[in-house]
């Protein structure tokens, strides 16, 4: 089914647009010509271009944003925690990480723990993530340059577009047809708010960053405390009712992703960032009948009572996708709302498709890679 209002209309044409995108995914999956050192790396390294540039091309054709991008977003989260998984016990034996090897600063640095090094490096120049600052896989300063780069530029379009694990809430929020609790308050979305501000306090009062020591439920799909007491123990067992409770079962019940919406400190912090970002969300109220179907489709609470996207909003593209009349749209600021809107969603979606493929599309191309290996 197409949506006629962002439809290219046409396939050539839909083609000619995903051309910038298929040099942009070879380039940037390309690590200089270091996938093609083989067949099996060559294979999955067209594996992985051709199948972004197909979910790329499927935006254009259909016309239809979330589905397309949903689907390039799922599969990058699953099979990027397959890849860091893999590389850990390649590179340690194992999953989890000893005392010796955070007091080593081996730690790999995630973007959530951006929300607890700002105070600490502002008041006390310390960096308190026990990570390498320059060298190695996800040192903490390119990350740190990822993150505000693409923050200004997208908003909180990151968390629908660039966050390495936002796929997986996103993934069990579509699973059931549909919610099996109809209401969800569309309060809750402070509690991250306040989760952003308790962490970055708590952080830099105890020079620890406590959602990562704590909290993240995604360390059960990528690396956590080894098991060694009672401290280690309870901590596993928090951050894994933490991802049964959050990840799975309440996307399940809701169809919102409710990790994302409600307890990431990382998802209030982008939230921020939409004021500066150029590209957004708008309802133009001239064409909106106030059906309410933005609110419902909307998986982060993000759609006021007014159908007028907030600060929260991810910019996924759902609404856009649902609203029968044309009104919800993505709009870039400075412009007048309702001019040149699929001019606007095409400008949006090439920065946006290309913060995935370069995050995360490396590691969708090592997991293809494994699993190739494995049958070749």
């Amino acid at each position: 089914m197409k949506n006629k209002l962002y439809s290219t209309g046409s396939i050539w044409k839909s083609i000619l647009l995903t051309l910038p995108m298929l040099f942009i995914s070879m380039l940037m999956l390309s690590r200089g010509g270091a996938v093609l050192t083989s067949q099996t790396e060559s294979l999955a390294y067209l594996i992985t271009v051709l199948f972004y540039c197909s979910m790329f091309f499927m935006m254009l054709y259909k016309g239809a944003t979330d589905k397309w991008r949903a689907i390039a977003f799922i599969v990058s989260a699953v099979l990027f925690s397959v890849s860091f998984m893999h590389n850990l016990v390649d590179l340690r034996g194992s999953v989890t990480y000893s005392d010796e090897e955070t007091m080593m600063c081996e730690i790999p640095f995630c973007h959530i723990v951006t929300t607890m090094v700002l105070i600490p490096a502002a008041i006390k120049q310390t960096i308190i993530f026990p990570g390498s600052i320059m060298s190695g896989f996800a040192s903490i300063s390119s990350m740190l340059i990822i993150v505000f780069g693409s923050s200004v530029i997208l908003g909180r379009g990151f968390c629908s577009w660039g966050c390495f694990y936002g796929g997986w809430d996103d993934g069990f929020s579509r699973t059931a047809r549909k919610p099996f609790i109809k209401a969800v308050n569309s309060a809750y979305r402070w509690f991250a708010f306040a989760m952003l501000i308790v962490m970055a306090l708590w952080s830099a009062a105890t020079i620890m960053p406590q959602y990562c020591n704590w909290l993240c439920p995604f360390k059960l799909v990528t690396e956590r405390d080894a098991i060694v007491d009672i401290e280690s123990l309870m901590k596993n067992i928090v951050m894994f009712s933490l991802f049964v409770a959050l990840v799975v079962v309440l996307p399940v019940l809701t169809k919102k992703r409710i990790q994302c919406a409600t307890f990431c400190p990382m998802g209030a912090f982008e939230s921020l960032f939409n004021k500066l970002s150029l590209f957004q969300v708008k309802n133009n109220e001239s064409k909106c009948i106030g059906c309410g179907k933005c609110q419902k489709a909307c998986p982060l609470l993000a759609i006021g009572k007014d159908n007028k996207p907030l600060i929260n909003c991810a910019k996924c593209g759902k609404c856009v996708d649902e609203c029968p009349t044309g009104a919800m749209q993505f709009h870039i600021k400075g412009t007048p709302v309702g001019s040149r809107i699929t001019t606007a969603r095409l400008l949006f979606l090439y920065p946006a498709y290309t913060l995935m493929v370069t995050l995360i599309g490396g590691s969708v191309l090592e997991a293809i890679r494994l699993g190739l290996s494995l049958i070749m």
